[in-house]
């Protein structure tokens, strides 16, 4: 038994000391990169880690058939999973990750949902021109569509005086940021629901959509009654583009969900919905910074600018940058 424990021990050191050599410089070259210091390798450097990876693993193979010693095993474990994590791991950062997001995974989410965006928005504007029918005929139905929180006094008991005061500029900029709060987390609110209720086979977030439409068309009748209906135009759009187009997608993304757990079509009902989830996930995740945005537009642009042209021009402008930066035509990344 000793004989053979001998020749094993020898075989390992024979083997070891005919590729310690390799082991040593990846060893060192992980040790200097998991310090922070990838950056500072050298072109020769890197190009020699996935050489010295392969050969590694190829010894530590051989080192498990013909069963050396367990140490060196551990070690050449240990080495080749530090090496692999190198080699094939992202080392992307999180600017690198944001940059990612916004440059490609947003924009390509957003038009692979291009159908039930389109559906989403029928359904927006179904609401918005059925509410504005029943106001026209009878304004008590504005009570029906819009909350009094949200009516703010923009009622039809207000005088038309009243009515176009409200869509003059606030003055003080704390009352603007706690305004604009609300508004954000209001119109967050509702575009959250509007995807999360996709679950329930998209009827509950086709609701939604349908009366936030209605919201839209009561209010807009109201002042158009009065013969405020461009001014009252310039006063929600400068903000109103933005954010109706953040409802309207997060609505897309709660029908794809609900379609996909509807009609799973040849597969599973769960790996369709996780699927249909993944797309709708990175729609929402860039919904939440559209309602950023729109909720400065709301509590700060729109009091700030009191032309109703300028208020057009911003609204327009920013319909522009969402349609080329959702839809404009793209190079399509490099393949290697």
């Amino acid at each position: 038994m000793s004989v053979m424990q001998g020749d094993g021990r020898l075989k390992s050191q024979r083997f070891r000391q005919a590729r310690e050599g390799d082991w040593k410089r990846l060893e060192r070259l992980m040790d200097k990169a998991e310090k922070g210091s990838a950056r500072r390798l050298s072109d020769e450097e890197i190009l020699a880690i996935p050489v010295l990876y392969r050969s590694t693993l190829s010894a530590l193979s051989v080192a498990r058939e013909t069963s050396l010693d367990r140490a060196l095993i551990g070690y050449l474990e240990t080495l080749c999973a530090r090496a692999y994590f190198f080699v094939y791991g992202s080392r992307s950062t999180l600017m690198g990750k944001l940059g990612a997001f916004f440059r490609r995974d947003w924009p390509m989410a957003v038009r692979a949902l291009w159908r039930e965006t389109f559906a989403s928005g029928l359904l927006m504007l179904g609401g918005a021109i059925a509410a504005a029918v029943l106001v026209g005929q009878e304004p008590d139905w504005f009570y029906a569509f819009v909350p009094a929180e949200m009516a703010s006094g923009r009622d039809p008991a207000a005088s038309t005086e009243t009515l176009r005061a409200t869509l003059a500029g606030e003055d003080t900029s704390a009352g603007l940021s706690a305004f604009a709060t609300f508004l954000f987390t209001h119109n967050a609110r509702i575009a959250i629901l509007a995807f999360a209720l996709g679950f329930a086979l998209c009827i509950p977030t086709g609701l939604l959509v349908l009366y936030n439409g209605a919201t839209l068309g009561a209010f807009v009748t109201l002042f158009a009654s009065r013969g405020l209906g461009v001014e009252v135009g310039g006063w929600l759009l400068i903000h109103g583009v933005t954010e109706l187009f953040a409802v309207i997608l997060a609505g897309a993304g709660g029908l794809r969900i609900g379609w996909a757990i509807a009609f799973p079509g040849d597969r599973d009902r769960l790996d369709a919905a996780a699927d249909a989830g993944r797309t709708a996930a990175t729609v929402i995740a860039g919904v939440v910074v559209m309602l950023f945005v729109a909720g400065l537009l709301e509590g700060f642009g729109r009091q700030l600018i009191e032309s109703t042209p300028i208020r057009y021009a911003v609204a327009g402008t920013s319909a522009l940058i969402w349609g080329l930066y959702f839809y404009g035509p793209r190079r399509r990344p490099a393949h290697v």
